[in-house]
């Protein structure tokens, strides 16, 4: 790492970072480079680096549908969270990947631009919203995308049109490219402010009512099957509350698992485990996580 400290002497680094700091679940290992760049030109380098010298790269987000293992991370971690600016040119809203997407259609409701209400209540970041396509309540991410500049594995900087961010649900272009996105820009209408502040009050009270946000969790852990719902197929299974030491399947919403104290990310993928058997068992349906898994084995 000498050669990037020196050519970048102000580049956050931290060696043997524990992931738990970062994670919404609270858990995982330790990172053995964790790395923040404050601008572009930064995390092209790193990344740049990184793919010269053969190091491992992890790209990490605002961690809240995310998983660490207590094995923690190799390599080096970059976490993209310092590139947060929001701004709006004409109808467009531009944000950084690590701008939250709470603080984005917030920004877009200040505005009156319509078409992120739907995302007023997800908790993850710009690049890891278009890395999985992230919606709620009937709207996706690739409903607004306009454009995203990204940058590839060897550090080519990208700027990508609509028409070559494909996505479909829970995916896209920059995931199965492994892209590292920098900035999005959303394509938003000009609208009164007073229905969107009300359907975001809708939706932001239909969320706290019927998600666990008084424990630390990892989301929604499970992609919705083909003419199921998870959470459903959990609950029928007489699985809420099973509990696998301080992981446990929420008493509130069954498609979300919960940290009830002292969860190791061990205990989270064999509770996970534990549900994808009993539901298979019942119900004869494959459930395929939705929650990213990364990291190594303690």
């Amino acid at each position: 790492m000498n050669k990037i400290i020196e050519e970048y002497p102000n580049l956050l680094i931290k060696q043997n970072e524990p992931l738990s700091n970062y994670t919404y679940t609270k858990t995982g290992g330790v990172a053995d480079f964790f790395v923040m760049p404050r601008t572009v030109l930064e995390a092209q380098a790193v990344v740049t680096f990184a793919n010269e010298e053969a190091i491992p790269l992890t790209i990490l987000g605002n961690g809240s549908n995310l998983i660490v293992k207590d094995g923690g991370i190799r390599g080096i971690v970059l976490h993209l969270d310092l590139l947060h600016n929001i701004q709006r040119q004409d109808t467009h809203v531009i944000a950084g990947s690590g701008a939250k997407l709470i603080e984005v259609s917030r920004f877009a409701l200040s505005e009156s631009l319509s078409g992120l209400e739907f995302a007023c209540g997800i908790p993850g970041s710009i690049g890891g919203a278009l890395y999985m396509n992230a919606g709620a309540y009937g709207g996706e991410i690739s409903d607004v995308l306009a454009a995203a500049t990204v940058l590839t594995r060897k550090g080519e900087l990208l700027h990508l049109k609509r028409d070559q961010l494909a996505a479909k649900y829970r995916h896209s272009t920059i995931s199965e490219k492994d892209l590292i996105v920098l900035e999005a820009e959303f394509e938003l209408k000009l609208t009164e402010r007073q229905p969107i502040e009300a359907k975001m009050a809708e939706l932001t009270e239909a969320r706290e009512s019927k998600q666990p946000l008084e424990y630390p969790s990892c989301g929604s852990v499970f992609k919705r099957p083909p003419g199921h719902f998870a959470g459903k197929l959990i609950q029928d299974s007489g699985l809420q509350g099973k509990q696998i030491g301080g992981a446990q399947v929420s008493l509130k919403h069954a498609g979300f698992m919960v940290n009830v104290g002292g969860a190791t990310a061990t205990d989270y993928l064999e509770l996970i485990e534990f549900v994808k058997q009993t539901v298979k068992e019942k119900f004869d349906v494959e459930l395929e996580t939705e929650v990213k898994i990364i990291g190594e084995d303690a």
